[in-house]
């Protein structure tokens, strides 16, 4: 028997996130703010001494880590990186103006902002539509998407002893994803930077425990 608690946190704001552009695989440095919804997150967390701490490769997922790592008693300093935490390739999207973007993938169907998207098509589906309008075919498609990240997730609970604390620094789109695959949270309204979400791993099985909490003890 294998229990686990996994701590999913939301990078910090970056530039990218501050000018309302897509960043999927794209990245960008954390802002002043972004800085700031770290420290917090740190703070809020800084009762759970991590028996490990995990982040996707980007310097966004990185930073916010360790800007966390400090605050926390479990004296790690630097997370384990790791691809398969990326979030979600948008690929021709990347970078683009958000709101241009869903008014072409959803506008015509009338669904113009990805909230909307999401609650209209579901998570998955959009992933879909997103990966269906692009015209270079980069971005991921919903079983390309699980594919990476399943396999990220089974690393981490394989490496993992019985009654660890992780934390993992990501992003957006990818713990709404999670959240929507192992719940029945409305995931539609966004996720605040900085925020955590627990899910409890038992043999297996995947438990939301609570979902993008930036004041509630953890």
């Amino acid at each position: 028997m294998t229990s686990l608690n996994l701590y999913f946190v939301r990078h910090g704001q970056t530039y990218l996130n501050r000018y309302h552009r897509l960043q999927g695989w794209a990245d960008s440095a954390l802002t002043d703010k972004g800085i700031t919804d770290a420290i917090d997150a740190g703070k809020h967390l800084s009762k759970i001494n991590f028996d490990k701490a995990y982040s996707s490769d980007t310097k966004r997922a990185r930073d916010t880590a360790e800007l966390i790592l400090k605050e926390n008693p479990s004296g790690l300093i630097e997370p384990i990186e790791m691809e398969n935490l990326r979030e979600e390739n948008f690929g021709y999207f990347e970078g683009n103006d958000m709101g241009q973007v869903w008014h072409i993938i959803g506008g015509p169907s009338g669904a113009d902002s990805y909230s909307q998207m999401i609650a209209t098509y579901t998570m998955e589906k959009t992933r879909d539509m997103i990966a269906d309008a692009d015209p270079y075919g980069d971005a991921e498609n919903d079983s390309q998407f699980w594919q990476r990240v399943q396999t990220g997730l089974d690393e981490i609970v394989n490496n993992a002893e019985d009654g660890d604390d992780i934390l993992i620094t990501a992003h957006g789109t990818f713990i709404r994803s999670i959240v929507s695959r192992f719940s029945d949270i409305d995931i539609s309204d966004p996720i605040h930077n900085g925020s955590v979400t627990k899910i409890e791993y038992k043999d297996g099985d995947y438990v939301v425990k609570y979902y993008n909490n930036i004041s509630d003890p953890v």
